[in-house]
């Protein structure tokens, strides 16, 4: 596997309904995740933080649209600020931030596996697919938008071109757990490979998953993995402003991402919908850096006793 990766933090809370996101980078360097990842043998630079300029308002004909220009201009600086980091090392680690970061940090990837001619894959560890448009979203929060977006659905033209797609067929989509009409009829429409929970009772998480990371082998793929809090329970992961119960275990967790750490595949990483606000004492950050820390290497005999008292 390589040994060199990029940090940048997405400070961005315009797409969510509840503030806190913004402190989502903070929150996890606080947490040492640099560090962790240091003591995994891996080379660590810190890029700081993206940031952007007031802008004015933008209007659109969905009344219900909040943040939309700040999103459009955080969508802007992270395309270019993502490409950049990409170029940089082996793994960049985009830390959010709200999930509409994904506009950004996604299509960047997706430019930099063109560049090197190869396929763009994504893991998409969520409760929710994001598969609204900008037409079809009710709440108007923008981070349930991203997965759209980056797939060229129609309904998304307000919001920055796009200049390179991913293809529904390169996506996988696990612990999906809360799915709007507009999204299921897209979903269905494009044919998206989403494993919702009950799937994942029925089979465990392995099966979907290795199928999926043979899929991304046998195209040469640079897989680009998106994991949301609210892919976990909120049992053991309570920092998030969209809790669904019934998500993702520990145990389930890192089984992922140790698989994904075996495969040796993954080449650019979201971590986001951070909320250190909704926090009890900084146990989901301390969660997210540990989970970091098994698809970066740490294997499960090599974990620490921590206390939360």
């Amino acid at each position: 596997m390589s040994r060199t990766c990029a940090i940048l933090g997405a400070p961005i809370e315009t797409g969510a309904s509840q503030r806190g996101c913004l402190m989502g980078p903070a929150s996890l360097r606080t947490a040492e995740i640099d560090s962790e990842l240091r003591a995994l043998g891996w080379d660590v630079t810190d890029l700081g933080d993206v940031t952007i300029a007031p802008v004015a308002p933008q209007t659109h004909a969905n009344p219900a649209l909040h943040h939309l220009a700040e999103t459009s201009a955080w969508i802007t600086a992270l395309q270019k600020a993502a490409f950049e980091a990409g170029k940089t090392c082996d793994v960049p680690i985009f830390l959010g931030g709200d999930h509409s970061m994904a506009a950004g940090t996604v299509p960047a990837m997706a430019r930099r596996a063109a560049d090197e001619g190869r396929p763009l894959f994504v893991l998409w560890l969520d409760a929710h697919p994001d598969m609204h448009t900008l037409a079809t979203t009710e709440s108007g929060n923008l981070h349930g938008t991203p997965a759209a977006y980056f797939t060229a659905q129609e309904d998304c033209e307000a919001y920055p071109a796009l200049g390179h797609a991913v293809d529904p067929a390169n996506i996988c989509m696990m612990g999906i757990r809360s799915v709007d009409q507009a999204e299921r009829e897209r979903i269905k429409k494009i044919g998206l490979e989403v494993h919702d929970m009950r799937a994942i009772d029925e089979t465990g998480v392995l099966p979907p998953l290795q199928a999926f990371l043979e899929r991304v082998k046998a195209a040469n793929g640079m897989l680009h993995l998106s994991f949301d809090v609210d892919f976990l329970d909120p049992s053991i992961a309570p920092a998030v402003g969209t809790t669904v119960p019934g998500g993702a275990t520990f145990r389930e967790a890192h089984l992922i991402m140790e698989t994904l750490c075996d495969s040796g595949l993954v080449t650019s990483l979201d971590l986001v919908e951070l909320n250190p606000f909704l926090d009890e004492r900084g146990r989901t950050a301390v969660l997210l850096c540990d989970l970091t820390a098994s698809l970066f290497g740490r294997r499960v005999m090599d974990r620490m006793t921590r206390s939360f008292g």
